[in-house]
């Protein structure tokens, strides 16, 4: 999972200037995703979201996990994809961002992960490990160390070791990359914050977008590593690899064209690049259109794995282990996002959008209607001559607001 990273941020998603060669050579040997999305349109919420297959209010993480909220995370009732996979004889790790909860408590050697190496806050000093507050942030398990290195570097020296180490057996390693999030430095920069220190929290470089192309290039050099650690003892054949972003680009990325940035509502907060990667498995250079999310890779992962879940847990996400494996249409489905008082869903093609950022006021309340077939940038609504889908889609996104729970922090009791 990138951090940040916008849907036209890399090579085979049309970005002429940011070279990635691996992810297209993924690209070029299995799926590429058009309409994933994910499941928030900032860091936490999508975590949470992929982690439990569930929409990420239903555990207590509508919103970005802060200092301020350090008392905060994932409810520890909450099943992962991780503890599924355990129970079916997986070796589990975790290596780069958590951020779905700061105490030890929260920590991902509690649910479900037999290794962690990162940080648990939105983004780390790329050197020095430090996060925006001034803290120290880096760990092993529950447990604070210190380790040098470029971050996207070290994420990738653990992930081959760990491959190294259950070449043997079943396992499931998850990758959360800081990468192309702020702080904007390359692996040839030097760290610049330090323990209650003063300094940008975005970073000193003025010439960001080359910082960005830097730090892109270096994430996928990381995936080049993690693949041919996979071929190196012939599990390429045996292995699903999934790539995608946790949200759309802020303004310094590339979101395709797309309409908005990360945090908000409209496409280009929450539709991402993802590419599934399985040879033999995966037929090679496909594309898919099905509006898929990741919501939906706890339930397709679980399925493909045979693993269990608890009895009468419900997940949001579904197996589309159909497309990934027949490159099968999915039929026409429902998704939600919310993000504070943010609001959108899609039915198929179709999408109501209410109190968006960059909204006309008249509107922001009563909403929006757009035919994403017709409409991929978002500018023509259609409320006024399909009143009655207008009117089943506000009432579709009022039931989900109730079933869901709380959109805020403030809500929690």
């Amino acid at each position: 999972m990138a951090d940040d990273l916008g849907y036209g941020d890399i090579g085979c998603y049309g970005n002429q200037r940011i070279k990635t060669p691996n992810l297209d050579e993924m690209a070029k040997h299995g799926l590429r995703f058009t309409d994933f999305h994910s499941s928030g349109t900032v860091c936490s919420p999508t975590r949470c979201g992929l982690l439990t297959g569930r929409y990420q209010q239903r555990a207590g993480i509508p919103a970005v996990v802060s200092v301020k909220h350090k008392h905060l995370g994932m409810d520890q009732s909450e099943f992962t994809f991780a503890e599924a996979l355990k129970t079916n004889g997986y070796s589990t790790a975790v290596f780069g961002k958590w951020h779905v909860g700061y105490e030890t408590k929260y920590n991902p050697i509690h649910q479900g992960f037999d290794e962690f190496r990162g940080y648990v806050s939105g983004n780390v000093d790329f050197f020095s490990h430090i996060d925006q507050s001034g803290a120290y942030d880096w760990w092993n398990g529950d447990e604070q160390v210190v380790e040098k290195g470029y971050t996207t570097e070290l994420i990738t020296q653990h992930a081959v070791r760990f491959i190294n180490e259950n070449k043997t057996k079943p396992f499931c390693l998850y990758l959360p990359h800081e990468s192309p999030h702020y702080p904007y430095q390359g692996p040839n920069d030097k760290a610049e914050r330090t323990v209650g220190g003063k300094f940008k929290t975005q970073g000193s470089r003025t010439d960001v977008a080359v910082a960005y192309k830097e730090m892109v290039e270096s994430l996928d050099e990381s995936i080049g590593k993690v693949i041919a650690t996979l071929k190196q003892h012939n599990l390429e054949k045996n292995t699903l690899v999934w790539f995608f972003s946790d949200n759309g680009a802020n303004p310094k990325g590339d979101n395709g064209g797309l309409r908005g940035f990360k945090g908000s509502v409209w496409e280009g907060g929450h539709r991402v690049p993802s590419i599934a990667y399985w040879p033999g498995k995966i037929k090679e250079n496909q594309t898919n259109d099905s509006l898929s999310i990741t919501l939906d890779v706890f339930p397709t992962v679980a399925a493909i794995t045979k693993s269990k879940t608890p009895e009468g847990l419900t997940l949001d996400g579904m197996d589309i282990s159909s497309v990934l494996f027949q490159n099968q249409a999915l039929e026409n489905r429902q998704l939600f996002w919310g993000s504070g008082n943010q609001r959108a869903m899609r039915n198929g093609n179709w999408k109501l959008v209410m109190e968006a950022k960059g909204m006309q006021k008249s509107k922001a309340k009563t909403g929006v209607l757009i035919d994403l077939s017709n409409d991929r940038k978002e500018k023509t609504d259609l409320s006024g001559t399909h009143q009655l889908r207008f009117k089943k889609m506000k009432q579709a996104i009022a039931a989900w607001n109730a079933d869901v729970g709380p959109s805020s922090f403030k809500k929690q009791k």
